[in-house]
């Protein structure tokens, strides 16, 4: 599949639910109303819509949410998706908030997901449930011992919060080099309304972050890539992987390959614009799937050149749904 400007689009990211049990401060309003759940698609016409890409090119297949762990049966999903591994699909991956991994981290590395991506944004018990609102550090660290002793290869993904966590970079960096885990700060981006100011108060440009970085660590630039936004470093004192996610300060939208289908089945071209395609209603009308297909590629043609994200002293924009409803 190529969009318009020639790119190849090789990468769904999937929201399996829109459903969380953490309520992040720059995620998701405290008082969410979520989804009836006659909308959401189940895991059979998800795992059909996923086949569909998977015949069209897409080669990187992540599962995320919401948190997609608390979906009622969702390792199903993961082993049903798996078999498509060698046969089309390089990889299959997720991103969670390591609540669930204790119980499930067995299970995915068994549906033959080996790389997961882990948010966390500080190591302080205090600050986590103040950032999380309803989470707890230690249920989070044994997911992660879990996931380790699973044979999950683990990247820390952390936002960086002015005023809440940027005292603790350097920590975050040496933590994850003593536990074996790569990191990725990435910039608050303005999605849904969290509160009126809220994410101008918490936006600090990872230009910043990368300065202080350098007055401790060497940071020596690395051809590693994931197929995702971040670019990467290495850390010379930790041998681990340090990426940046800029979508604010330098976007990354001239070598973007992926594409966002949520939990109801509506496809998103690109995560800071608000144009949609609807494949759940081409999905129940036929058992065939060329109708899908035929959705799929006039939703691709329209895949704009960039994001609209602005966060700054006059404004911010972006798109008013939340990360959670398109899948982080």
């Amino acid at each position: 599949m190529q969009d318009p400007f020639g790119r190849s689009v090789s990468y769904l990211r999937v929201s399996v639910t829109d459903r969380c049990d953490f309520r992040c401060v720059y995620c998701m309003a405290e008082d969410m109303t979520f989804l009836p759940k006659a909308e959401v698609l189940s895991l059979e016409e998800l795992e059909r819509l996923c086949s569909v890409f998977i015949a069209k090119g897409v080669r990187k297949l992540r599962l995320t949410g919401g948190e997609p762990l608390v979906r009622r049966n969702v390792t199903s999903l993961f082993h049903n998706l798996g078999r498509h591994l060698g046969h089309g699909l390089d990889e299959l991956t997720l991103t969670t908030n390591g609540s669930q991994l204790a119980k499930y981290a067995g299970d995915l590395y068994a549906a033959g997901v080996r790389r997961i991506n882990v948010s966390l944004d500080t190591l302080d018990p205090a600050k986590f449930t103040a950032i999380t609102r309803w989470g707890r550090l230690d249920q989070v660290l044994e997911g992660l011992a879990a996931a380790k002793a699973a044979g999950l290869a683990v990247k820390i993904n952390a936002v960086a919060l002015k005023g809440v966590n940027d005292d603790e970079f350097d920590r975050l960096v040496s933590w994850c080099g003593e536990s074996g885990f790569d990191l990725v700060f990435i910039e608050v981006m303005p999605m849904g309304e969290v509160g009126a100011g809220a994410r101008l108060d918490q936006y600090l440009p990872l230009s910043l972050v990368r300065a202080a970085l350098d007055r401790r660590w060497t940071l020596e630039p690395s051809e590693y890539r994931t197929g995702g936004p971040a670019r990467y470093f290495t850390v010379r004192e930790t041998g681990r992987r340090l990426g940046f996610i800029t979508p604010l300060t330098h976007n990354f939208c001239e070598s973007c390959n992926r594409v966002r289908l949520t939990c109801t089945g509506t496809l998103y071209m690109c995560l800071g614009q608000e144009d949609a395609a609807d494949l759940r209603a081409p999905l129940r009308a036929s058992s065939d799937d060329a109708l899908v297909s035929d959705a799929i590629d006039a939703a691709i043609a329209r895949k704009p050149k960039g994001h609209d994200f602005i966060i700054d002293r006059r404004r911010e924009a972006g798109p008013p749904r939340f990360m959670s409803t398109t899948g982080g």
